[in-house]
């Protein structure tokens, strides 16, 4: 299928708005009209619906709660996300909730999903609370598809950690994904890396794809200090 449908979750602070963020830039610049559909009801600070403007000046749609509830952490779900679903000619993106409790958005999508097929892509931070082992990170995988009704389909390693970020860093969350993958036959393709940290994480490693991103997404007191308020 050349119009993909992916699901992008991820536990708490994983990195998985960022690069659902980063997937959509990637694939609008190979010439795919892309959806980026903000699930995300769970976390407050990072969400794919901040950068809403910027996108709409690329070509890609972001569908989030708008007007007074643009900013809401709220349980909002925009009935736009199905037709985009349902729409064969875009490649969709959903942002999921970094919990179980916001994969459960997704319950409503079932059926679209499951008939134009999917790939779910779960970002993992081993360096983050509830995703510190192997184990943890099976139990959290567990937790995830059953509170989405889905399967995973790839690991994804982001063991980002802004200026803590080290060659060994990203080497431990790669091993310990390998051995997901060897208890549950789901690959490991690729690692995340901020473009500023380059230099200390090669590609290549363990055979695996470096994937390069810019830091899109900020806190909020980081926009205020940006802006000189």
């Amino acid at each position: 299928m050349k119009n993909k449908l992916y699901i992008v979750i991820g536990a708490y602070g994983s990195g998985k708005s960022e690069f659902s963020i980063h997937l959509a830039q990637s694939l609008n610049h190979s010439g795919n009209q892309v959806v980026l559909a903000d699930l995300d009801v769970v976390n407050p600070y990072f969400r794919s619906r901040d950068v809403r403007d910027d996108f709409a000046l690329l070509g890609i749609e972001v569908i989030a709660p708008e007007g007074q509830f643009r900013h809401a952490d709220l349980p909002m779900i925009s009935p736009r996300i199905k037709g985009a679903i349902e729409n064969p000619a875009k490649t969709v993106i959903l942002d999921v909730g970094g919990d179980p409790a916001g994969c459960r958005a997704l319950g409503r999508f079932i059926d679209p999903i499951d008939t134009r097929g999917y790939e779910m892509l779960f970002v993992v931070n081993t360096f983050r609370p509830f995703t510190t082992s192997v184990e943890e990170i099976l139990q959290m995988q567990a937790n995830l598809e059953f509170a989405s009704k889905l399967k995973i389909t790839e690991y994804v390693c982001n063991n980002n950690l802004m200026e803590y970020t080290t060659l060994e860093v990203m080497q431990t969350g790669i091993k310990m994904l390998e051995e997901c993958g060897r208890r549950t036959g789901l690959p490991l393709h690729k690692y995340l890396v901020l473009e500023e940290y380059a230099p200390l994480v090669p590609d290549g490693l363990q055979g695996k794809q470096r994937i390069l991103m810019a830091h899109t997404l900020k806190k909020p007191w980081e926009i205020l200090h940006h802006t000189g308020i």
